[in-house]
């Protein structure tokens, strides 16, 4: 199975790292990976921003970055929600149309990827932590993802998950959001940090590296002592690579 890597912007240029778990994560799977060097943004921030035209450039070119992939994995709902929308964007006699459609069917954020088209729950990692998992808007509300990463991150051995209060919350990041309503985005994440706080975590996770980023400010400006890590990171623990030889399914296995 061959697998593109769709890394974003802020994985890029923020947390390189997540996008070398990622790879490490699923090629431990049995996947093949390649990292498309035409890719660029999804182009979310300017089409969210009312630039419609002006993001048709973008948008095209990353149709023709993974045209012809067997599947696109992407590190962050946010973004793989926005490539799923391409379709909706353009017009149905845009020669680009029907290559967003086939674009939209093969695209998975990582852990979404993992659990449904892999169908592994268990990637043989193992953390000794307390965490708590904050659950992104788009992935959960976009993409329609509530159940993968909970699975995944409960077959992490060691690791102690504690539900987050408010799951259903915002965190005030929203991309453009922060920085066009800087100060109702202040009010959003300090409500958001209060209740990670009440878990007493050792570590937030999520799969969107931009939330994790604003809430991750937010703890270390106010002096809290917790790691952020994407899940990517933590599925890539410690890993027993004996017990990989037999992952853990969710039903038919690797091979059928």
């Amino acid at each position: 199975m061959k697998v593109s890597l769709f890394t974003s912007c802020v994985v890029d240029l923020m947390f390189p790292n997540v996008g070398i778990a990622m790879v490490e994560v699923l090629e431990r799977l049995g996947c093949e990976t390649e990292l498309p060097k035409k890719q660029i943004c999804c182009g979310q921030p300017t089409y969210n921003s009312g630039y419609e035209k002006a993001s048709m450039a973008t948008i095209r070119n990353q149709i023709d970055s993974f045209e012809g992939s067997e599947y696109v994995v992407g590190a962050a709902g946010s973004c793989v929600a926005m490539l799923r929308e391409y379709p909706e964007l353009l017009e149905k006699d845009d020669p680009y149309y029907p290559k967003a459609v086939a674009l939209a069917e093969r695209v998975y954020e990582f852990s979404q990827f993992i659990y449904r088209v892999l169908k592994v729950k268990d990637v043989g990692a193992s953390l000794d932590a307390r965490a708590t998992y904050h659950r992104s808007c788009h992935m959960t509300r976009l993409l329609g993802e509530k159940e993968a990463p909970f699975v995944l991150l409960d077959h992490v051995q060691g690791l102690k998950m504690v539900p987050l209060p408010h799951l259903e919350n915002c965190c005030g990041f929203g991309g453009t959001f922060s920085v066009k309503m800087p100060e109702i985005s202040e009010q959003m994440v300090t409500e958001k940090v209060q209740d990670v706080m009440s878990t007493s975590p050792d570590i937030l996770i999520s799969a969107d590296m931009g939330c994790l980023m604003n809430i991750g400010g937010k703890l270390n400006r106010d002096g809290h002592d917790v790691k952020i890590m994407h899940i990517a990171e933590v599925l890539n623990s410690n890993v027993d690579h004996v017990r990989m030889e037999t992952p853990t399914l969710v039903g038919q296995s690797l091979e059928g």
